[in-house]
């Protein structure tokens, strides 16, 4: 009896200490069915309806999805930023708008540009956006720009002196001179010099690799849908800012957007400073192509919804 026992002794052990050693995955199954099942509580209450196919990413990006539909834009969150080759000249994406809010007429000299610049994906390690000059001023926006937007205008010679190398430069183009001189850039020909408000720079020492070109549809979805630009051939030329721009492209591939920096002040004061970083005033604005009033209204109801965050206080 006595090794009988013994016997049962170390089999009931042996059982309670494979019972013990199930218990951490037993606690698991039971987060994840408690975490799972609360967010489709949520959803449910939410009245989520439609899906959206959003990059890997640590955030919530069902509740954006929430936040995005509260906007009303009657569009669609897109992840595919960039114009490629492969389904934009041969495929279903065809423009009835020329720029630059779509490509109709441009079609050559996009072909051109496309065929250097040909790598349209975003790099792996891209999980964050931010824009402007960081250097000397990390405290308060960071110390990374994952993208910058320019357009000949704002092309800076040499992008490496407020950059990091893997910095991806978004082209934007505005007008077809913009597509000209991107071309002449890209295959070193005689450069151009009329049709811009400002002389663009004549050399420009950025890596090839590193350009995209931002799809249309995304200036398109923000001067229609967001700002309510009349966009009729004999509308007053009013244009998004590439600050709004932006933001709006963020909305669409991030799930959540921290602001820093961006936002205008009262346009009532003349003085006051439209950047950060440098000394331009809300006079420069006067006879510009933006109506930076309205886009500081919109920027207010963004933050209102829950759509964008600021870092910082603001008024």
């Amino acid at each position: 009896m006595r090794r009988t026992w013994g016997k049962v002794n170390k089999s009931l052990n042996a059982a309670i200490t494979w019972c013990l050693s199930l218990l951490p995955l037993l606690f698991f199954f039971i987060s994840f069915f408690t975490y799972y099942y609360s967010n489709a509580i949520v959803q449910s209450y939410a009245g989520t309806s439609k899906s959206v196919k959003s990059h890997n990413s640590l955030c919530a990006g069902r509740l954006t999805q929430k936040k995005w539909e509260s906007l009303d834009l009657n569009i669609s969150r897109r992840t595919q930023l960039f114009l490629k080759l492969d389904d934009f000249f041969w495929r279903e994406h065809l423009s009835t708008l020329p720029l630059p809010y779509g490509i109709k007429g441009s079609e050559l000299q996009l072909l051109k540009v496309l065929a250097v610049t040909a790598n349209y994906q975003m790099p792996a390690n891209i999980d964050k956006l931010n824009d402007a000059p960081v250097r000397g001023y990390e405290d308060d926006v960071g110390n990374k720009t994952t993208m910058r937007f320019f357009y000949p205008e704002s092309a800076s010679y040499n992008p490496g002196l407020n950059n990091q190398p893997g910095t991806l430069q978004i082209f934007v183009p505005f007008k077809q001179q913009d597509l000209l001189w991107l071309k002449e850039i890209l295959y070193n020909e005689k450069r151009g010099r009329k049709g811009f408000w400002r002389p663009p720079p004549q050399i420009w020492l950025g890596d090839f690799a590193q350009i995209r070109v931002l799809d249309p549809h995304f200036l398109h979805q923000t001067a229609e849908k967001l700002l309510r630009i009349p966009l009729t051939p004999k509308s007053k030329r009013i244009h998004p800012t590439t600050g709004i721009l932006a933001v709006v492209v963020a909305l669409n591939y991030c799930d959540v957007v921290h602001i820093a920096g961006f936002g205008y002040p009262n346009s009532r004061n003349i003085n006051d400073p439209v950047h950060y970083f440098d000394h331009n005033t809300m006079k420069s604005m006067k006879n510009s192509y933006h109506d930076v009033s309205h886009e500081a209204e919109v920027l207010k109801r963004l933050e209102d919804s829950g759509a964008i965050f600021y870092l910082h206080p603001h008024s």
